[in-house]
């Protein structure tokens, strides 16, 4: 349950923090990544206090060792640049700036039950299921992801 109560006040802090910011507008987004006309650097701003906050929070917890409600710390364990990560990041950038919504803003704007960011998620949704169906899986069972439990912190 501390977990999930964790997990939940996370998600409440980034939901709060993308509307405080003005971040869930989909022409905010839009202004940031029209370079060359009515350029809005709200989002440059945004992501620097993320950066500032989010990097002190890691930190903090790699001097801390062990985490606080879990066993071990999931670290990437993964450094390298490869076709996947180009891949995915140049499709994930093309629906970002063709909506100008990224999957945080679009299930905070979701709580407006308007159609476009009802369908919007759906996609998003039946996207993320097929690439998990598609990827190997252990003999658990398990999709084989990026994350491996590390103990030394």
């Amino acid at each position: 349950m501390p977990v999930l109560l964790a997990s939940f006040g996370c998600g409440l802090l980034f939901g709060i923090g993308l509307l405080v910011s003005g971040m869930n507008d989909p022409l905010k987004v839009l202004g940031f990544l029209d370079i060359f006309g009515a350029w809005d650097a709200t989002l440059a701003f945004v992501m620097a206090g993320a950066v500032a906050v989010s990097s002190s929070g890691f930190a903090l917890a790699k001097r801390r060792g062990r985490p606080m409600l879990t066993d071990a710390n999931l670290w990437p364990t993964r450094a390298e640049i490869d076709w996947q990560l180009l891949v995915g990041g140049t499709i994930f950038g093309l629906g970002w700036g063709l909506v100008g919504l990224c999957p945080g803003p679009a299930l905070v704007d979701l709580a407006g039950f308007g159609l476009p960011i009802v369908a919007f998620v759906a996609a998003m949704g039946a996207g993320t299921l097929s690439f998990e169906f598609s990827r190997p899986r252990s003999t658990s069972g398990q999709s084989l992801g990026n994350a491996r439990p590390v103990t030394d912190g």
